[in-house]
């Protein structure tokens, strides 16, 4: 149980840092590759400050991490953050996939029987 609450948690945050539409952006510039804060902040309509906090909440969740050389903070991607939600999805889709071929099966099984007397 310990085990499940800590990986919920760490999926919670990712969940949460993917939430804001301003650390999609990053995380979808960081895909790209490395890239320094001021490079990050140049085409984003916030200051470099709020750019910071952006990035903190996206490296407390793990998707990112960062590392300064002399007087530059270079951010990258960190693709195993988003293993675990992949699992969590795709187990999701799993679920809601077998329930549909249920349904599927149970319509077509419906559709072959013939009405019952007095029921059109």
């Amino acid at each position: 149980m310990l085990k499940y609450r800590s990986r919920g948690q760490s999926i919670d945050r990712v969940f949460h840092a993917l939430a804001d539409p301003s650390r999609r952006v990053i995380v979808e510039r960081l895909s790209r590759g490395p890239t320094s804060v001021s490079d990050l902040a140049r085409p984003l309509p916030m200051s470099l400050p709020a750019v910071v906090q952006h990035l903190q909440v996206l490296e407390t969740s793990g998707l990112v991490r960062s590392e300064k050389i002399g007087r530059v903070r270079t951010c990258q991607i960190e693709p195993a953050a988003l293993r675990p939600v992949e699992q969590w999805i795709s187990a999701r889709r799993s679920d809601w996939e077998r329930r549909l071929d249920r349904l599927g099966d149970y319509l077509a099984e419906s559709d072959d029987e013939p009405p019952e007397a007095g029921t059109r």
